[in-house]
């Protein structure tokens, strides 16, 4: 059985489809994001057909305006009794134009805005719903793309390519997840984040200029085990490279880099 009510965002292409599709086989309610409202409706409608005794609603955001995200799950909290699994999918790649600096909606480094800024605030405005959810699952997908956050250049005003922008903000999602799962221990909600494959056959990936090396199901399937998996009922605060429990970056388990990260996440979110 699949958690009750599982929140995707980016579900409108690649592997947030893939996971809606495939959970939508399994019964419950499926809350799809997206930022198009077209392509959103679209995803709904495809997967009501695949599974018409699954219900999905949808919920419409940009996610590179935090007020946007607010309100998302302000919306969230209003309409929805419960919360059992959240995952954090939507992604800013690499972009077709790796060396144009983009912002978000309130002027931050898109990747960071996007990757890691979004999906962190859209925890902490649901924690209230997944926390009387519990027991409650998060995962964030990341990526073993990774690269060590400069403090004194966060937002790559200087030295600016967009795969170092990711690599950097896809790293921030991690130590994130690490301190969440810290501070949520004992609530019931766990914190877990992946690389869920190498190269999928996404639009990111393509926009980039690389290859695709495996299709989207190659990622759904390490992605929808941290969600359904009994046996990681109780894990929580791990990184896995598909279904291999592993190590990240060294930065993500340097006590001072994360307190710093948090402190700056902290003050951008609210």
């Amino acid at each position: 059985m699949s958690p009750h009510t599982t929140l995707i965002t980016g579900a409108t292409q690649g592997l947030g489809r893939g996971i809606a599709l495939d959970l939508a086989t399994r019964g419950g309610t499926l809350l799809l994001h997206g930022r198009d409202r077209t392509r959103l409706d679209a995803v709904a409608e495809e997967v009501r057909a695949a599974a018409p005794d699954t219900t999905v609603r949808t919920y419409l955001a940009d996610l590179a305006d935090l007020d946007q995200v607010h309100a998302m799950a302000a919306r969230i909290r209003a309409a929805e009794p419960r919360l059992d699994a959240l995952v954090n999918n939507a992604v800013a790649g690499g972009g077709a134009e790796p060396l144009r600096r983009e912002l978000s909606r309130q002027g931050h480094e898109l990747r960071f805005a996007v990757n890691h800024l979004a999906p962190y605030a859209l925890i902490r405005d649901l924690l209230p719903l997944l926390i009387a959810s519990a027991p409650a699952r998060v995962v964030n997908v990341a990526s073993i793309g990774q690269e060590a956050i400069e403090f004194d250049n966060v937002m790559l005003e200087h030295d600016y390519e967009g795969l170092r922008a990711y690599c950097r903000s896809k790293l921030a999602m991690i130590m994130a997840t690490f301190e969440l799962a810290a501070e949520l221990d004992g609530t019931g909600v766990t914190v877990n984040t992946l690389h869920p494959a190498h190269l999928m056959d996404t639009e990111g990936v393509r926009a980039y200029g690389l290859t695709p090396a495996v299709g989207v199901e190659e990622g759904v399937r390490p992605t929808v085990r941290l969600l359904l998996d009994p046996d990681l009922e109780s894990t929580t605060g791990r990184y896995f490279d598909r279904f291999t429990d592993t190590r990240a970056h060294d930065q993500a388990y340097d006590p001072r880099a994360r307190e710093r990260l948090m402190s700056l996440t902290h003050a951008l979110i609210d």
